[in-house]
């Protein structure tokens, strides 16, 4: 018999929910068919057989939440093994039950005194855990709790199936509709990935000393450099130049000049990052997801615009890897592509900064004394002013701005 357990699913994902198992109980299964879907709060997971034969027990059920190393199921070998004789199964049962009612009942576990004090590595344990010691069946003298009682009953806690957190919002109570409005009402379950999002974004608000600056950029000069190379670029690089490339650059530059803004909070201290991996904010049907293109100080416009293109191409598709949404040290989000004109983004935590790209419109503009129409673009810098004081966040958003407006700046470095 071979046990099926929740794999470890990456940095900082402890849990998972169960989407459904693609077998039942006693039916074959080959060694690395999937059999069951993971829905964790960054992707879905498959965990493929890890032998063939025949599944057994399924542990945990479609809908339930179960924590890294949980078991899931079992297999058992060959097709024989899950078709026991039932007279063997009920001979065992009705030993089992002889056997029971034999043996002497258990003593029941000696409470310790109402004012014993816990030994201060259980005190350690209960605090780091949030397992209450009191209601840990204590095996020391007296019945006091060990050491050894919290660790197994934090084990134990571990690997069974555990409720799904639900996020505040999720569970106030809402008074009743009237029976005409109930009727045409619809009640649908929140994903994980949706239950995350609505509890890391209110985080983020409760934890940070949010606000945004704006600026705008006029975007003709990007404009005619894709227009005058867009299809050169796309026979060369086989991927579509877009404004992505460019964009990524610019804060790529903004974030060598400004590095507070490339800064995250730990405790007390204060991490500064010498390297740049840009989070790429990705609409989907199950949420927003942050793909990350890693190092893009040292990326060419081509080889980003790939990584973005591939990224989000699989991330619509529910097939990004968990370690591709993680490391991030600024994000930028285009709401421009669904038609926003300005909004103020929200930050991703633990960075200490978002930009918001929104539609490009044409508008009129006075440029050398005269009123002249340029494609123009909102841009929205959500910080973290814990972090970033008010002069390097808008010294940053001019930076990206006046790379923007001259891209020469972007191929000299300046």
């Amino acid at each position: 018999m071979t046990e099926i357990r929740v794999p470890t699913l990456g940095e900082s994902v402890t849990e998972a929910t169960i989407g459904r198992w693609f077998k039942k109980a006693g039916e074959a299964v080959a060694v690395d068919e999937p059999l069951v879907e993971l829905e964790t709060d960054k992707v879905t997971i498959e965990v493929p057989a890890p032998v063939a034969g025949t599944l057994g027990e399924i542990i945990a059920k479609d809908g339930e939440t179960v924590a890294v190393g949980a078991l899931l199921g079992q297999i058992n070998d060959g097709a024989a093994a899950a078709a026991k004789p039932a007279a063997a199964a009920s001979a065992k049962v009705a030993a089992a039950a002889a056997a029971a009612s034999a043996a002497p009942a258990p003593a029941a576990p000696k409470a310790p005194p109402a004012d014993a004090p816990l030994a201060p590595s259980v005190r350690k344990l209960s605090a780091e855990s949030g397992i209450d010691a009191s209601t840990v069946p204590g095996s020391g003298k007296d019945g006091r709790v060990t050491k050894g009682d919290m660790l197994a009953a934090i084990e134990k806690a571990a690997s069974a199936p555990t409720p799904v957190n639900q996020p505040a919002a999720a569970v106030q109570v809402r008074a009743p509709s009237p029976a005409d409005d109930a009727a045409r009402e619809e009640r649908v379950k929140m994903t994980r990935l949706r239950q995350t999002i609505a509890r890391r974004l209110k985080d983020v608000q409760n934890t940070a000393a949010m606000l945004t600056t704006f600026n705008e950029v006029d975007m003709t000069e990007v404009m005619k450099l894709r227009a005058l190379y867009k299809d050169t670029f796309e026979k060369k690089h086989g991927s579509k130049l877009g404004f992505m490339g460019f964009f990524t650059k610019a804060v790529v530059q903004g974030l060598k000049d400004i590095p507070a803004v490339n800064a995250e909070i730990d405790g007390s201290d204060l991490i500064y990052k010498n390297y740049y991996h840009i989070g790429v904010a990705v609409g989907t049907d199950r949420g927003l997801v942050v793909p990350v293109v890693r190092d893009c100080d040292h990326k060419s416009i081509a080889e980003i615009e790939k990584s973005i293109a591939d990224y989000g191409r699989r991330a619509r598709d529910g097939q990004l890897k968990i370690d591709e949404m993680q490391g991030g040290t600024f994000t930028i989000t285009n709401g421009g592509i669904y038609g926003s004109l300005m909004s103020t983004p929200i930050l991703n935590a633990p960075q200490s900064g978002i930009l918001g790209m929104h539609k490009i419109q044409e508008r009129p503009m006075v440029v050398g004394g005269k009123i002249e129409v340029r494609p123009m673009m909102y841009l929205a810098l959500s910080y973290d002013h814990r972090v970033i004081d008010g002069k390097e966040a808008v010294t940053f958003l001019v930076r990206v701005k006046e790379s923007l407006e001259d891209p020469a700046r972007l191929v000299l470095d300046l």
